[in-house]
This record gives structure tokens, sequence and C-alpha cells, in this order.
């Protein structure tokens, strides 16, 4: 049963704090921001996801989401790649097609979808048709996270067939009951590969594609809950002998969950995937291996990693956004407390 939150609903205040200049900053020491390490494009995609869904944004969200979006925009070069990392001093990193491309790709199809206004969603869409063009990235999860936002932008299909074809949909008599999971590990962002299927199978109308979602979104449930609460994988990643509770769990890992399984619901209308997201917001509220709260209600910050003896207390941006995100699938569900 989903555990009672004080808080009224998502708070950005901490979003807000780590939020300086040009972007978003990645880590934090305990709640003072890092600036030495600078700002990343994967932090920056995944807060305009967040920012960009918040529905009637206050005038702080909507001035957030703009800082992203330019920051997002700004990243992009001519042939579709993106630069990931940016100092202080404004230097950029070279760009490329890895996670950040995805999740630049994410961010910016939710954005053009559910942006606060329509200027915002223009500028979005033309960021977004400009990455998804670069479509070259080899490896798994740039490409499923790349599908999160093409499923948010009518007619993109070809996003959607890579990431199906990436992640791979075998025959349901060939799939391992014990270890249907296209890797040999659990690593991180797992059930955005699910998720992935799921979207997919959904608008390309690929029933196999949707099938084999809800199959590897039913194992990552089954393999990551413990005791009546979610035990997800920890940092060092997870194989089918891990009997044990692993630590240090990440944020992120949760909030995955919750999307995933919030979409779930919102295709089948089953009542085990509201559930789900009621499980993984009370992770956050403590319901976890460690028994403690991974959230200040008083700021909406999120600590960085679950431990065996309590919690990491910095409170960098990508824990901050996995709760903020959390919070936002668990209220629009009903399931916030």
């Amino acid at each position: 049963m989903t555990t009672t939150s004080t808080a009224p609903g998502p708070l950005f205040d901490h979003l807000q704090r780590l939020t300086v200049g040009p972007g978003l900053f990645e880590h934090a020491d305990h709640a003072d921001p890092r600036p030495e390490h600078g700002y990343c494009v994967d932090d920056v995609a995944r807060a305009l996801v967040v920012t960009s869904r918040e529905p009637d944004p206050s005038a702080q969200v909507q001035a957030l989401a703009r800082t992203y979006l330019d920051f997002t925009l700004a990243s992009l070069r001519p042939d579709g790649s993106c630069r990931n990392r940016m100092s202080v001093d404004g230097t950029w990193s070279e760009p490329g097609t890895g996670d950040w491309w995805g999740r630049a790709v994410w961010g910016l199809g939710v954005a053009s979808a559910h942006g606060p206004t329509p200027e915002f969603r223009a500028e979005a869409l033309r960021g977004f048709r400009l990455a998804a063009g670069a479509r070259l990235s080899p490896h798994l999860r740039p490409r499923t996270f790349a599908a999160l936002g093409a499923c948010e932008v009518p007619g993109e299909h070809d996003l959607l067939r890579d990431a199906v074809q990436a992640v791979g949909v075998p025959s349901p008599a060939m799939v391992d009951p014990f270890w249907p999971w296209p890797e040999r590990w659990l690593t991180y962002a797992n059930a955005s590969i699910a998720e992935a299927l799921l979207v997919a199978g959904s608008v390309l109308g690929d029933q196999a594609a949707l099938g084999h979602g809800l199959r590897l979104l039913e194992f990552l449930l089954r393999t990551e809950t413990r005791d009546g609460h979610l035990s997800v994988t920890p940092v060092r990643g997870r194989d089918r002998a891990a009997e044990e509770p692993g630590f240090d769990q990440q944020p992120i890992e949760v909030s995955t969950l919750a999307d995933a399984c919030a979409r779930a619901y919102d295709l089948t209308g089953e009542e085990r995937w509201r559930t789900a997201v009621g499980a993984a917001w009370d992770w956050f509220l403590g319901a976890n291996d460690s028994g403690v709260p991974m959230f200040d209600p008083a700021t909406g910050a999120g600590f960085d990693g679950l431990l065996k003896d309590g919690r990491n207390l910095n409170q960098g941006a990508e824990s901050t956004l996995a709760a903020l995100s959390t919070a936002q699938q668990a209220r629009r569900l009903g399931v916030w407390g």
C-alpha cells in the first residue's frame, strides 16, 4: 500500500538551486552545486522532459524549461550529433551520438508535444528533427531513449523501428523465462528499454514488440522487488545470480520503472502497473532496503544513492530529477499519497 506524503506536489526548489547560468549543474556537495564539474546534456535533457510535462507549470517551472531547451538546442551540431558536456567557461566537449544524444532526442520530443507555449513547442520540434536525423548510434540505450522522444512526434517511425531492432523481439518460444533480458547484466536505466518497446509497439501497431515490452517489464519488477518493496539494480549492475540486495542503488532505476509502468498502465489499464508506480514512489518515501527516505519534501531534492547503512547525502541533478519524475507519475495516476 502506498504510504502517505505530506508534500502537496513535486517541488522544484532544489532543481532551481542547481540551475545556474546557461544550464543545470550535474553534481552537488550535499545541497550545494559543484560548478567545477560543469553541465551535461544527459541531465539537462532529463530536466527538459520533467519540466515540459508538468501540468499547469508555474512561472518558475516555465523559466527552468526555457533554460533547458536553450541548452539542449545549443548542444546540437548541424549534422544532428550532440555535445554532452560544457564547462563553466563555456567550453564544449566533442560531439557524438552516445546516451546524451538519445536523451536530447527524448527531451526535445517531449518538449515539442508538451512544452508550455506554441513557440516553445515549435523550437523543440525543429531541434528534434535535427537531432533525430543523426540516427547513427550503434548502442542500445541511446536508441531506446530516442524512441521515447520519437513517440511524441506524429509520423516519426524510423527511430521507433531502430529501437525495436536494437532490443530485438524473439518469438515467445525462444524467450528464456528466467532471464528474458536482452543483456547478460542489468545495468542502468533498464526500464527505458522495456518502455521503448511499449511505445514502439503501440505506435507502429507491432503487437510482438508491445508484448515483449510487457514481458521485460514484468521481469524487471519481479527481479527488482524484495520483501514487498523495490530493491533496484545497484550501480555495479546485477546478473541472474544475485540473491541479496545490492548497493548503492540509483534513483534513476526507480524513476525509469515508474515511467515504464505508467506507460504500461496507460496502454493496458491493468491495475498492477498503477500499483507498481505507487511502489516506485514509496521507494523514495522510505519503503526500500535501508528504510530511509530518498528525497527532501521541503525542497524536492533527491539523494544520490541508497546505501546499506543509509543514503548518499549529496543531492545531484540526476537523483533530483528521478524523484521529481516519479512524483509526477504517482500524482498523475493517483498514488501520490
